[in-house]
């Protein structure tokens, strides 16, 4: 005996037809098209190498640089002073020491000048230090050194020093060590950057970096101090400081001492 077929309902033909032109016609719409794909993989390529790269040896990323946080910072300071320092200080910028925590930003930043050459001097631990930083370090460029031993270089071995966020923390007794040795190695001059006491805030998770809390003094404490160690005040380096800092309404938001290098 035969068994008759069971006829197909034409329905459901439809509605399978249906459905499954429905799928494609989404499938089709959620593809990306294949430049966009292509596109997006080169973006997140160079933000790969951007990642890993971002240290290591171009000069343009300063911020990356430095290490130094919070609102007492004026190795920052330095480098938003350099312009105005070159005004003041002409051909005195070609072989520049900077002396302080994190110089291999303000190392940087110098090296990006004209005819400027220019070395640092890091007074604490480097241990976290970006891989640029490493590379003066390995250079020679930049040292790690006790400021209160004498400095490992000859005198007027540089035509400038700066130092920044170094000599707040030192006690009299360290800084009359200090003070004079630094003059001893610069041959046109000497740049003292300082905190304000009113105007900065002294953070005490610096004591675990720096050995202890900083001592922002008053400008009258540093020029009384600055007679009794025998240096002079630089009025020629002041004047033309300060007249290139008002053309550009430059105000420090640190005390910056221009002084006289030894005779």
């Amino acid at each position: 005996m035969m068994m008759s077929r069971r006829p197909i309902n034409p329905s459901r033909r439809v509605a399978d037809g249906g459905a499954a032109s429905l799928e494609a016609s989404i499938r089709s719409k959620t593809r990306s098209p294949p430049y966009l794909t292509i596109g997006l993989v080169i973006v997140g390529a160079f933000l790969l190498i951007g990642y890993f790269y971002r240290d290591t040896g171009t000069f343009g990323s300063i911020k990356g640089i430095s290490r130094v946080e919070g609102d007492f910072s004026c190795t920052v300071e330095v480098q938003k002073a350099i312009p105005f320092l070159k005004k003041a200080y002409g051909d005195s910028m070609r072989k520049v020491l900077h002396v302080g925590p994190d110089t291999c930003s303000v190392v940087a930043r110098l090296l990006e000048e004209e005819d400027t050459q220019a070395w640092g001097i890091e007074p604490y631990d480097i241990e976290d230090a970006g891989h640029f930083c490493k590379k003066l370090v390995h250079k020679g460029i930049v040292r790690v050194a006790d400021m209160k031993f004498p400095l490992p270089y000859r005198a007027k071995s540089f035509s400038l020093v700066i130092v920044s966020d170094a000599l707040d923390y030192l006690s009299p007794r360290y800084l009359n060590r200090t003070l004079p040795e630094l003059a001893r190695v610069s041959s046109d001059g000497l740049v003292v950057f300082t905190g304000y006491p009113r105007h900065h805030k002294v953070k005490v998770a610096d004591k675990s970096r720096f050995g202890g809390l900083a001592k922002l003094r008053s400008s009258t404490w540093w020029v009384r101090y600055f007679v009794q160690t025998s240096l002079e005040e630089n009025e020629v380096a002041i004047k033309k400081f300060e007249l290139a800092a008002l053309k550009k309404s430059y105000v420090p938001s640190c005390q910056i001492f221009h002084l006289r290098s030894y005779r």
